[in-house]
């Protein structure tokens, strides 16, 4: 076993909130930071296309290939979990969609009795992080290292879909991330000039050349050291030798929603019997480690299109190639442009303080949306063939929870992911009224010279057990699992309200796994602001 230097702070995880943290903590020159990151460099040029977003998804590359459990509420199917392992983490592979979540959703943690977490608390360190090329004023900033833009693409689908919603009696809404996040409108990107603007780009590049920082990469966190109540060291596997890093000040946990409370678990920190039972010896009682799972759950609905105006044909293999080159050397065309580029917060009924329900719009079919190859034998084909607009919809607010458990006791065996989506009967029902809603829209009369038959859930399922049979069937994850190691003061929290561990010192988690209740909307934003806010709590000590 080999023993690396002393260091003042140590960070486990380059993702989200560590390539903050990593960049925030070491502009001290004074201080030692480490950053140990499992995954590789994020060196292949073609991921930071946004438009082959879905090639990294389903790759191994830079992906921790996680899947769930048998889903019981989903007739028994493993979803698949694709989880970053790279520098940047899973902002290297995500949709980039850059969504802060509501007002509502920080005044709840605050109400919580976490002092420094309502909206007005963190909209500072949102903004500290942005640097929004169109937009400044109270909600964004124009001076930090994180670009975000407004949607590039200029699909008219895009457009139907606004008017669509706009006269089914919801409002447009220029900015989600501004005054109000209700409305239609078209998503803000983590894009810079065309290129994904992932957090190792960001945040980590300007800092990597720093002496007081040194990264490992390939280096997988097998478990914390633990002595008389503190974190004094981690141990880590890389090119299958072990080697211990050392802390005199503090570690941070930012391995994210799965590899978070997986390092705890495996440091004998989480529900005692659970540990037992496995053969983890128990060194701190945490009953909350690895419970509260949250998700976003949503289903793919879709209609055919009877105008050829969708991506589809954008996306033939004699068009896609040199528009990779387009990309690549002038940061523009389609390849730097992210498919589901309009969207939509509604409420499902008008009782309701904030939106229930959030829409992701995209002019082509899933099943489309792909590299493809003409074939000028085959016969030609109807324009609906092919042609055709995806919606994906799902409630912000899921009730259901899931948790994550280990498998055995070795630290390179996969954990046990179990979300338990649509358990409970109330997520079920806030998909039905969302698919209802839906629905709605597309039959407004902005759709009418494009709206075709509908392909999924289809027009037979009408009735709420048709409707739920479907879901079972089909629904899917949106990626944005959070809360596994969640803030709070009761006996299920992991963390305080300055994201210490609860009962050792010297251990904090930073990452969207501290989430007490999941934000409304793409969680990569939320993250990032978690990283801010730690580094705020440790530079305030």
């Amino acid at each position: 076993m080999t023993i690396s230097s002393e260091y003042d702070y140590i960070i486990v995880g380059a993702g989200s909130a560590g390539c903050v943290l990593a960049n925030r903590l070491s502009k001290d020159p004074k201080v030692r930071v480490l950053l140990l990151e499992a995954g590789g460099k994020d060196r292949n040029p073609l991921f930071r296309l946004p438009m082959l977003m879905g090639k990294l998804f389903h790759s191994g590359i830079y992906n921790w290939h996680y899947h769930t459990e048998p889903e019981p509420w989903l007739n028994n199917r493993s979803l698949y979990w694709p989880r970053g392992k790279v520098l940047g983490g899973t902002s290297t592979i995500n949709g980039m969609i850059y969504v802060r979540g509501n007002r509502h959703d920080y005044d709840r943690w605050s109400q919580f009795g976490l002092p420094g977490w309502s909206y007005d608390e963190v909209l500072p360190a949102f903004r500290r992080s942005e640097s929004h090329v169109q937009r400044n004023g109270r909600f964004h900033g124009d001076g930090g290292e994180l670009t975000v833009c407004r949607a590039r693409g200029h699909n008219p689908l895009m457009d139907v879909f606004c008017e669509a919603g706009q006269q089914a009696g919801y409002p447009l809404n220029d900015d989600f991330n501004g005054e109000t996040q209700e409305g239609f409108g078209r998503y803000d990107f983590t894009i810079r000039k065309g290129k994904r603007w992932s957090t190792s780009w960001a945040f980590l590049r300007p800092a990597i050349y720093r002496s007081n920082l040194t990264v490992i990469t390939g280096a997988e966190t097998t478990r914390l050291l633990i002595e008389n109540g503190r974190a004094t060291g981690v141990e880590y596997l890389k090119a299958g030798n072990m080697s211990v890093a050392r802390s005199a000040g503090e570690i941070v946990l930012s391995a994210g929603v799965v590899n978070t409370p997986k390092a705890l678990l495996l440091s004998g920190i989480g529900p005692a019997d659970e540990l037992k039972a496995i053969g983890v010896k128990p060194l701190h009682d945490l009953p909350g480690v690895g419970k509260n799972l949250q998700d976003h759950v949503d289903c793919v609905m879709s209609w055919e299109c009877r105008q050829p105006i969708t991506l589809f044909g954008d996306l033939r293999a004699d068009k896609l190639i040199p528009a990779v080159a387009q990309g690549m050397l002038f940061g523009e065309g389609i390849t730097t442009t992210f498919p589901y580029e309009a969207g939509a917060f509604v409420r499902s009924n008008d009782g309701l303080v904030a939106p229930d329900i959030q829409l992701h719009f995209m002019p082509a079919l899933e099943k489309t949306a792909n590299l493809h190859f003409p074939n000028p034998f085959r016969k030609k084909q109807r324009v609906e063939a092919n042609h055709g607009f995806t919606i994906r919809v799902g409630p912000v607010n899921p009730v259901s929870r899931g948790e994550i458990t280990l498998r055995s006791a070795n630290p390179t065996d996969k954990p046990k992911i179990l979300a338990n989506y649509l358990r409970d009967d109330f997520d079920v029902r806030t998909m039905i009224d969302a698919i209802r809603l839906t629905r709605d829209i597309v039959n407004q009369k902005a759709f009418d010279d494009y709206r075709g038959l509908e392909l999924a859930p289809g027009p037979t399922a009408e009735g709420d057990a048709e409707l739920t049979a479907w879901l079972r069937a089909t629904a899917m994850t949106t990626f944005h699992p959070v809360g596994t190691a969640k803030m709070g003061n009761d006996p299920m929290a992991v963390v305080d309200a300055e994201l210490r561990v609860h009962g050792i010192d010297g251990l904090r988690v930073a990452d969207a796994s501290i989430m007490p209740i999941i934000s409304s909307g793409n969680t990569n934003a939320p993250a990032i602001m978690i990283g801010e806010k730690c580094a705020e709590f440790i530079l305030n000590a």
